[in-house]
């Protein structure tokens, strides 16, 4: 197949890349060639900003379109514009962040989803309108590529050149030992999904339409961190679980402790979507460990908690408790 994939230099859109070209298809890449552009030489690379010029696409025509980076609706009908019908089947990476607040565990891809409200275009995505922006991408693609899309909705996507570190962090610092800060509510449901096996699962169904959730079974937070404990941490490693309001009120956040949900009632369940749709399609998802394994020596983030600031808050919260 010719297959367009729409990023295809970072993180998942790497990995996707890898795995489309490893499935034997001819790719072109489309992408503004700020990183990686080196990578993938037995690829076509179309350098374009899709939110500007998108005539590089003139004259091309492919049997499959996944775009990876589509986060406004503007996007969507602007790629549909330029591609003119020949793109193809079209694959849409969205997320869990679609849904209204779910109420329980369990939920399907039928779940209600989020509406937008307020002005759409030229408006700026916002950790706040993300999950609304990405429902309006999803109709925008059925309407201009048809009903048969494929949309992937995956929750957090770990694994090499993650760009937030979201395991790496758990990994690495639970390697380290010690008494090691734990956020929130151990109970918390959380779901990852390793980028490779996502982008292996993707490269599969090219063709293929539906909606899908892209996650591992839901586990609770302490579950995820006891397990990697158990496979990388020094004998006396202790996890001290501080709560949601004592971290907000010193100024943490998720970029800061990943797999955290900031203390947001309403986002309780959203790491416990059903995976069934997506394993019946045959998505095959390795163990955490396995992929935190892989994560054990790469660079962190400035952004993630550092030692000296996990220190103050671990001394703050003993002080308080």
């Amino acid at each position: 197949m010719r297959v367009l994939i729409v990023g295809g230099t970072r993180f998942v859109g790497r990995h996707l890349t890898e795995a489309v070209l490893a499935a034997g298809h001819e790719v072109t890449l489309l992408h503004r060639g700020r990183t990686n552009a080196d990578l993938f030489p037995q690829a076509v690379h179309l350098l374009a900003d899709r939110n500007e010029d998108l005539s590089v696409l003139a004259g091309h025509e492919f049997d499959a379109t996944v775009d990876v980076t589509g986060y406004h609706p503007g996007q969507i009908t602007s790629l549909a514009e330029a591609l003119g019908g020949r793109g193809g089947h079209y694959t849409f990476v969205s997320s869990v962040s679609a849904y209204a607040p779910p109420t329980g565990p369990g939920f399907t891809e039928a779940a209600p989803l989020l509406e937008h409200t307020g002005p759409v275009e030229g408006v700026a995505v916002t950790v706040e309108n993300y999950g609304s922006l990405k429902v309006l991408c999803e109709q925008r693609a059925r309407e201009l590529f048809g009903p048969d899309v494929l949309i992937v909705r995956p929750t957090y996507v770990v694994g090499p050149w993650d760009p937030y570190g979201r395991l790496d962090y758990w990994a690495q610092r639970l390697a380290r030992g010690g008494q090691v800060l734990a956020p929130g509510d151990p109970a918390l449901p959380t779901q990852v999904i390793d980028a490779r096996d996502q982008a292996a699962w993707m490269a599969s169904m090219l063709g293929r339409g539906g909606v899908f959730h892209t996650v591992t079974p839901s586990v609770p937070l302490a579950d995820l961190l006891d397990g990697l404990a158990r496979e990388f941490a020094p004998a006396g490693t202790e996890l001290t679980w501080v709560d949601d309001a004592f971290l907000l009120e010193h100024g943490a956040d998720s970029g800061m402790l990943p797999l955290w949900g900031d203390g947001i009632a309403a986002d309780y369940w959203v790491g416990a979507a059903d995976p069934a749709a997506a394993l019946a399609a045959g998505l095959v998802t390795r163990p955490v460990t396995e992929s935190a394994r892989d994560l054990l020596t790469v660079g962190l983030p400035d952004r993630l908690l550092t030692p000296d600031r996990e220190s103050e808050l671990l001394m703050a919260w003993t002080r308080r408790s």
